[in-house]
C-alpha cells in the first residue's frame, strides 16, 4: 500500500525543496546537484526504507553535494541543489518517467513508492520537482551572459556485481561541446576518465541537460565521480582540486568562443 500524505508533502520547517547558493557568483557557469540530499519528509514515514537503504547511494549521490560546494567556491559559480531524496522525486527525471519515483532503486525496494495514486504523484511533482525546475530556470535566466551548465553526480564502485574501473565520467547529450573540452583537459588529471561512462544519454540520465541547457542552446556537461573517491572530506578536497582547474578551462574556452560570435 502506498503511504498516504496529507495536503502538504513538505512541512514549513522542511522547506524549501531546492536552494540556490552563491546566486551572484561571477563565473560564467551554473552548477547543479540534483541528488544532493537523502532527506525524506516526515509525512512519508521514511518511505518504508530500512536504515541501510535510507543511507545508501540509492537515496542520494554520496559526496556529490560536498564536492559541488567545493567547486562552487573554487569557480565562484552559483549552485542549485535539491534538498529532498531522489527516492521521493528524482529531479533528473521528467514527471512521465516511472523512475522519477522509483519502486525499486538499485537493489532496494521502496515500499512508499508502490502503487502511488495520481494525486500522490502530482503532489510530489508540485512540491519537489517544480520548485527545483523553476529555481534552476530562474538562476540560468538571471545570468548576465549564457553560462555553461555543469551537473555533478557520483556513482558506486560496484553496480549489480559489476566493478567499475572508471573514476571520472564525462557525459553529454546532443551538445558535446563542453564534454569534449573537459575530456581533453582531464586526460592528465590522474584519474581514470571515460566519455559517457558509467552512463550515457541512452540511459535516460540527461534530463537536466535537455530541459535546461539544450533547450536554451547553452553548453553543458554532466560529471560523474566514483563515490569511494569523495566519501571523506579529504577525498572531496582532493577531487575538487583536480576538477576545478579543468572546469575553469572549460568555462574559459567556451566563453572565448561565445565572445567571438
Amino acid at each position: 500500500m502506498p503511504i498516504d500524505t496529507e495536503s502538504s508533502l513538505l512541512q514549513p520547517t522542511e522547506a524549501p525543496a531546492a536552494r540556490a547558493l552563491n546566486a551572484r557568483g561571477g563565473a560564467s557557469a551554473v552548477l547543479v546537484c540534483e541528488h544532493a540530499s537523502r532527506f525524506i519528509p516526515a509525512s512519508l514515514n521514511g518511505l518504508g526504507l530500512d536504515e541501510a537503504a535510507a543511507r545508501s547511494h540509492a537515496a542520494w549521490d554520496i559526496g556529490a553535494f560536498e564536492l559541488s560546494v567545493e567547486l562552487m567556491g573554487a569557480l565562484d559559480a552559483p549552485l542549485v541543489h535539491s534538498r529532498v531524496s531522489r527516492l521521493v522525486y528524482d529531479c533528473n527525471r521528467p514527471p512521465e518517467r516511472a523512475d522519477a519515483m522509483p519502486q525499486l532503486s538499485e537493489v532496494f525496494p521502496v515500499p512508499g513508492n508502490q502503487n502511488l495514486s495520481d494525486d500522490q504523484r502530482t503532489r510530489r511533482i508540485r512540491e519537489v520537482y517544480e520548485p527545483f525546475r523553476q529555481l534552476l530556470a530562474s538562476t540560468l535566466d538571471a545570468r548576465p551572459a549564457p553560462p555553461v551548465l555543469i551537473t555533478i553526480h557520483s556513482f558506486t564502485p560496484v553496480y549489480k556485481g559489476e566493478v567499475r574501473a572508471v573514476e571520472l565520467g564525462i557525459l553529454h547529450d546532443a551538445d558535446d561541446r563542453a564534454a569534449q573540452i573537459m575530456l581533453r583537459h582531464a586526460k592528465d588529471c590522474g584519474l581514470r576518465v571515460a566519455l559517457n561512462e558509467p552512463y550515457s544519454a541512452t540511459d535516460g540520465v540527461t534530463h537536466t541537460l535537455r530541459e535546461h541547457a539544450i533547450s536554451r542552446g547553452i553548453p553543458n556537461v554532466m560529471i560523474e565521480v566514483r563515490n569511494d573517491l569523495i566519501d571523506t572530506p579529504t577525498g572531496i578536497n582532493r577531487i575538487a582540486g583536480q576538477l576545478a582547474p579543468i572546469l575553469r578551462s572549460v568555462v574559459d574556452e567556451l566563453s572565448q568562443v561565445e565572445a567571438k560570435i
